[in-house]
């Protein structure tokens, strides 16, 4: 079995849809998410966006990478570049780190749906690469 550490500031968008999409595409692998900075709850646009591609991450909280820097993984993949900047020293192994950046959707502005549109194309974005990752690393 596989173990991935997915890696952002805040855990509430972006590393939270990529463990949701890497959850989603097959047994085999032991998926966490964490921020260096976590924020207080997972973005309900988010949550939502997820749901509209099958996916739920309405039990998720964000966690904070230090419970995770003694643990061994087979890849630590950090998705925006300041959690790519800040990552910690794990002192468990780590096999393998990878940037795989995304933008913030939770900088997106304007209507209610203007920004549900950034969070859409973000997720499509993530569905797309860590699709790609899974078939190029894992199966």
């Amino acid at each position: 079995m596989k173990k991935i550490l997915v890696l952002c500031t805040g855990n509430s968008c972006r590393s939270q849809m990529a463990e949701g999409f890497l959850k989603s595409f097959g047994a085999g692998l032991d998926v966490c998410s964490a921020g260096t900075n976590p924020a207080n709850k997972v973005s309900s646009h988010a949550v939502k966006v997820m749901a509209e591609a099958g996916v739920d991450i309405s039990k998720a909280e964000p966690k904070n990478v230090d419970l995770y820097t003694g643990d061994s993984f087979d890849y630590v993949i950090t998705v925006c570049d300041n959690a790519k900047e800040t990552c910690p020293l794990f002192t468990g192994k780590v096999k393998n780190r990878m940037h795989i950046g995304f933008e913030d959707p939770a900088d997106a502005t304007g209507t209610e749906e203007e920004i549900l549109g950034t969070y859409r194309r973000i997720r499509d974005e993530i569905k797309v690469k860590f699709a790609e990752f899974y078939l190029n690393n894992i199966k």
